[in-house]
């Protein structure tokens, strides 16, 4: 018993001394820690909030769109494209698309390569490469649609069944 209480006794001492050692130390380790926590919380609340702010602005293009004025619901869809939302790009670029609101085919191939870039799924990435196909093709960009199409079917997409009928045609 009287043997415990001492290996209580000179741990605590060991501890003590090591503490008083590097109290510098031990006093950087926790700051670094303190500010890295920090930064992770105020990083997710600042994201929580530019995403917010974007649904918002979609949500106010569709508004927009609803009552056919397609300038500002073209202004605010380009918008929501350049802030490289991960999310909201494709959406708005899907709409502008849809529904014709920007007829500079120079711009749109801009926004392709802006969405093409902040996608990180290779599904996901397939469908916008599939879209972006359909808009060459519809829009006279023949060679350059067929040549994406047979990109995905050489890639095995998901996409290469519907990629092939398109090829066929």
């Amino acid at each position: 018993m009287e043997e415990d209480l001492n290996k209580n006794i000179q741990f605590k001492e060991r501890v003590s001394i090591f503490i008083n050692k590097n109290k510098s130390r031990l006093i950087w380790i926790l700051s670094i820690i303190f500010i890295a926590i920090a930064l992770v919380i105020f990083n997710d609340i600042n994201y929580k909030k530019k995403n917010r702010i974007i649904s918002e602005k979609y949500i106010q293009a569709g508004l927009y769109l609803a009552s056919n004025d397609n300038n500002k619901s073209k202004q605010l869809f380009e918008e929501i494209i350049l802030s490289k939302n991960s999310f909201y790009s494709p959406l708005a670029l899907n709409v502008l698309l849809e529904k014709s609101l920007e007829n500079d085919h120079n711009k749109i191939m801009d926004y392709f390569k802006i969405v093409e870039s902040i996608i990180k799924s290779k599904e996901r990435k397939d469908l916008i490469s599939f879209k972006k196909a359909l808009y060459l093709i519809k829009n006279s960009k023949i060679d350059d649609g067929k040549k994406i199409l047979n990109e995905l079917v050489k890639n095995e997409s998901q996409l290469k069944f519907l990629a092939e009928e398109i090829l066929q045609n």
